[in-house]
């Protein structure tokens, strides 16, 4: 994997800040799609911040796309796109370094200049550098990219990050994962799931594995039953081809919601590495059973099928709720309750653990007890991460009358919001370093799609819901005799509100 290169010549970004959480080597990334809406978006916003932090010890970025540009064109691309998606100040001094790492070489100019501009790049930067490659491209161009790799002589000692989604059924799943097996081995491909790159998901196994007061409850005999809702505000966007081949179902649920289940659901691993805990995700994978049809919801908005690109008679679901069941020891009759769709009431990633209730109450009636469910502990994924605990208290004055109230945390209690790594450069950080805890494995996305095969080949019909609810009135019934935790009785506690 290592290569020699020339001594510097200006042209790499130098290191401000070393750190201990970055690759120990340069590196020399190609960016297959580099022109199109997440490298924008999410890509060079934040290699640019890995880079200004110094968390890569030198770097230069290739950019690869079937746009006709040249590197200048490239770079006033990525100018254009840092001042409208970058969250942090953009500084003259630091455009100008970043600038000068970045290459762009268009497809039609073939395997040959790819290979040509990666050498160039590993010539001008400092000692041994490593290759690391990112396909930012719909699936269907995924094979063709990794056989430009293949053709310029780039597959060999070389990491290589995938977008979702990987393979929409089992069979296409197991060809995808043969085909890239045929270029790239296992343990080079890192299959990208921004969720699992939030802080709060990594929180997760904070919370629940250095806690001696929530582990030994971790399981079916304190909790009831356990929610993961993602609704989302937005509609398709530009996505309508895409998204008429997919669905809410495969575009979220494999990929992201599962993922994150198994975080819950796992068990300790060994050691937080990423063999050991990949192991522990892929032991509740195998522990699912099959995806019932009549334990799911689909759905599809209204005005849907009037969409630019749509069928107009189309059956894919803008939303879906399933229930899903894990059947171990720790988990056995505990329903696991997952919701996602487009155009809901709200946009929010939460995940949220009811607790079984006292088996006798010897509150009076009208104390309030029970009135309000079980207590939830409850974490919510977005940036910004936050969890709270709810619990049933005594309301000040006489006699006995219960409130619920709820412990609540937010990162930014904790002034180190500063420091938070958006979920892409995180995972970019990892896949360089060769960590792969927070990817997702051949065998895990396998397994997946094995157990969903009786919802694909039997789905329920779609249901219509209106933009700007909570999706069809069945998934009440779905989740009964609970209650879906969103939308919320009480909004999160803001400390700038509380202060005024």
């Amino acid at each position: 994997m290592a290569r020699a290169g020339k001594a510097s010549d200006g042209a790499a970004m130098p290191v401000k800040n070393a750190s201990k959480v970055g690759p120990h080597y340069p590196q020399v990334l190609v960016l297959v799609g580099a022109t199109g809406d997440l490298s924008k978006r999410k890509l060079l916003p934040g290699l640019f911040h890995l880079c200004r932090a110094g968390f890569i010890p030198g770097c230069r970025i290739i950019g690869v796309s079937l746009d006709d540009l040249d590197a200048d064109g490239f770079r006033e691309l990525a100018r254009k796109a840092l001042e409208q998606f970058s969250k942090r100040k953009l500084l003259e001094t630091d455009w100008a370094e970043f600038s000068q790492i970045l290459d762009y070489v268009p497809m039609s100019a073939g395997a040959g200049a790819v290979k040509a501009a990666v050498e160039a790049a590993e010539r001008a930067l400092p000692g041994e550098s490593r290759r690391i490659h990112y396909l930012s491209v719909p699936p269907s161009a995924a094979l063709s990219a990794v056989r430009l790799l293949a053709e310029a002589g780039l597959a060999a000692d070389s990491r290589i990050i995938m977008e979702k989604p990987f393979g929409t059924d089992l069979a296409s799943a197991v060809s995808l994962n043969a085909r890239l097996h045929e270029v790239f081995a296992e343990e080079q491909i890192f299959r990208i799931d921004h969720f699992l790159g939030k802080e709060a998901a990594q929180n997760i196994l904070a919370f629940r594995f250095a806690n001696g007061l929530f582990e030994p409850i971790w399981n079916r005999n304190f909790i009831d039953h356990v929610q993961i809702d993602v609704p989302e505000t937005l509609g398709l966007a530009q996505r309508a081809s895409f998204y008429e081949a997919t669905g809410a179902f495969r575009d979220m649920v494999v990929t992201h919601l599962f993922q994150i289940l198994a975080f819950v659901a796992m068990e300790p691993p060994t050691s937080l590495e990423p063999a050991p805990i990949s192991e522990e995700k892929n032991k509740v994978f195998r522990s699912m059973l099959p995806i019932d049809p009549r334990n799911v919801v689909r759905g599809q908005y209204t005005g849907y099928r009037s969409e630019e690109g749509v069928d107009p008679e189309s059956d894919t679901e803008t939303f879906i709720a399933l229930r899903c069941a894990i059947d171990n020891w720790r988990w056995a009759g505990v329903p696991f309750f997952l919701r996602t769709g487009k155009r809901l009431a709200e946009g929010q990633r939460i995940i949220s653990l009811a607790f079984r209730e006292p088996p006798k109450s010897m509150f009076p009636l009208g104390s309030g007890v029970g009135s309000q469910g079980p207590d939830h502990l409850t974490f919510d994924l977005a940036d910004a991460s936050k969890m709270s605990l709810s619990f049933y208290g005594k309301r000040p004055g006489p006699g006995m009358r219960l409130d619920k109230l709820s412990l609540q945390f937010a990162m930014r209690d904790t002034g180190l919001m500063g420091e938070v790594l958006e979920a892409y450069e995180r995972l970019i950080l990892d896949a360089m370093r060769g960590d792969r805890t927070l990817f997702t494995t051949a065998e895990g996305i396998e397994r997946l799609w094995e157990v969903s095969v009786p919802l694909l080949e039997s789905p329920p019909p779609v249901r219509l819901y209106p933009p700007g609810s909570w999706g069809p009135k069945s998934i009440h019934q779905l989740v009964a005799p609970h209650a879906w935790r969103l939308p919320f009785e009480r909004t999160w506690r803001d400390p700038d509100r509380l202060g005024s």
